[in-house]
């Protein structure tokens, strides 16, 4: 039985030309409350902070309202979060601190696509991704690889100086943007949702399958949540479209999302992931942790700002046999750590798509070095670990 729910959610707006205005929600089985402010977007400065408490448990929750204003005129740069803590988590609540975190980083993801669009408008090729591996510069006439530099050869420079790839709020290795596969690697979307089994996918698994096989897949994992393919079924899938299907389990766990391969037990609701780890050792599966820094289902609002060395030691890593590090519906920092913690930790490390339309499929996936045929190969392959997340599509 779920004995605990929080949910937070993170709105920011843009009011005009210079200011943005933010509201944020953190709603559990305890507390409610609702955070409003306003940024300037030049230099990250808050103003016009406002606190509401929804639901409280003792008295003094509703005083620590006045403490918010100390907040104001603060700027939200990367590394105001410990000031955060100190100012609204000690004089205020912690519950505000952990809530005005998560608004501030927000706001700074929200300035970089503001500046990412302004940049656009004088080079209409620079992906995001470049433009973030190069500072997030944004003004003309700075040194910036634009998209149509990248495709000439020798190194890019501004002016006399090599540009140089600067790192984002942490450092991720380049390898987490998924290296592509090399010739004769057999390559699979481990993760993928099909409608109506997955009642968030819009495409049928006929409409998928056939989308997997356009893009020269050579295989694809059925993962629908709380959905169990029986193997008859995906038997006539695999002869109807002549082409390579399995299944995964996706498992909701008290700490995140899991893959689980070769354990085909219908577990319906939440289950504690030490007690799926029992039963999936029992009969030889394979447990793989689904995007799992994705929000704060696995880590919680307290984690906020959550370094790989923190987040090596905790305690679902202690169950799992590998890591999602490459999931299409996550962003490039959250796969990014990811992929810190797996290298960190010694686990394998795998790629998916988590499609749940055709418009996705095979974003990403797994590229291994022998062809699989089965299910059975496909577990064996998973715990042999000679395979890696690639970018594929």
């Amino acid at each position: 039985m779920l004995e605990f729910m929080r949910n937070k959610v993170v709105n920011v707006a843009r009011l005009d030309e210079k200011t943005l205005s933010v509201h944020g929600i953190l709603d559990d089985s305890i507390y409610s409350l609702e955070i409003n402010f306003k940024v300037n977007i030049s230099d990250l400065v808050c103003s016009a902070v406002e606190g509401r408490w929804l639901r409280w448990t003792t008295p003094e929750c509703p005083r620590a309202l006045t403490f918010l204003e100390e907040a104001e005129g603060f700027c939200l740069k990367a590394g105001i979060d410990e000031k955060i803590h100190k100012t609204v988590g000690r004089r205020a609540c912690r519950h505000f601190a952990n809530l005005f975190v998560e608004c501030a980083y927000a706001v700074r993801e929200t300035v970089k696509m503001l500046k990412w669009q302004a940049a656009l408008k004088e080079d209409c090729e620079l992906t995001f991704k470049l433009f973030m591996l190069n500072g997030g510069a944004a003004v003309a006439g700075s040194s910036v690889v634009t998209g149509k530099q990248k495709a000439s050869s020798g190194p890019v420079t501004g002016g006399s100086e090599v540009v140089r790839q600067t790192p984002v709020r942490r450092a991720v290795s380049t390898a987490s943007a998924g290296r592509v596969p090399a010739p004769g690697d057999f390559v699979i979307d481990l993760h993928l949702h099909t409608s109506p089994a997955s009642p968030c996918a819009s495409d049928s698994v006929d409409a998928m399958i056939e989308e997997a096989k356009r893009v020269s897949l050579h295989g694809v994992c059925l993962s629908d949540h709380n959905y169990v393919w029986s193997a008859e079924a995906v038997q006539a899938l695999r002869e109807k479209h002549d082409f390579p299907v399995f299944r995964v389990n996706e498992i909701v766990t008290e700490q995140g999302d899991m893959l689980v391969f070769g354990f085909y037990e219908d577990i319906q609701g939440i289950i504690k992931l030490s007690e799926l780890k029992k039963q999936v050792a029992a009969v030889g599966g394979f447990i793989v942790a689904a995007h799992p820094f994705r929000g704060f289902l696995t880590f919680g609002a307290d984690d906020v700002g959550l370094t790989s060395e923190k987040a090596m030691v905790r305690e679902m890593f202690k169950w799992v046999d590998g890591v999602e590090t490459l999931n299409g519906k996550v962003t490039a920092t959250e796969n990014g750590l990811a992929l810190e913690v797996a290298n960190g930790l010694g686990l394998p490390a795998t790629g998916g798509s988590d499609a749940h339309d055709i418009s996705t499929v095979g974003l990403f996936a797994t590229a291994f070095e022998q062809v699989i045929n089965d299910e059975e190969e496909l577990l064996a392959a998973l715990k042999e670990g000679k395979y890696r997340p690639v970018t594929f599509r």
